[in-house]
């Protein structure tokens, strides 16, 4: 299986994961936290896979740290608003 295919069914997990969560009806911090968590996995699936950082290495620390940071802002956000 190449990578490209790995990381498709990897995001299409992801998907069926967040879809079951928005059906499932729950709402709160605990869901936002998830949801975002979700988010963050298929950006680095998509950052790793599809845009090659991972044949770099350091790009690659450098894009985590930045989207870790966006996630816990907006985390810090979603609990702050709600």
């Amino acid at each position: 299986m190449t990578v490209a295919t790995r990381a498709w069914v990897a995001l299409i997990a992801l998907s069926v994961a967040s879809t079951g969560l928005a059906a499932s009806g729950a709402r709160g911090a605990g869901f936002v936290l998830v949801v975002l968590a979700l988010a963050g996995l298929k950006a680095r699936v998509i950052l790793s896979a599809y845009l090659g950082l991972s044949a770099a290495p350091s790009w690659q620390r450098g894009f985590d740290l930045v989207l870790a940071l966006l996630l816990v802002l907006f985390a810090g956000l979603a609990l702050a608003a709600g």
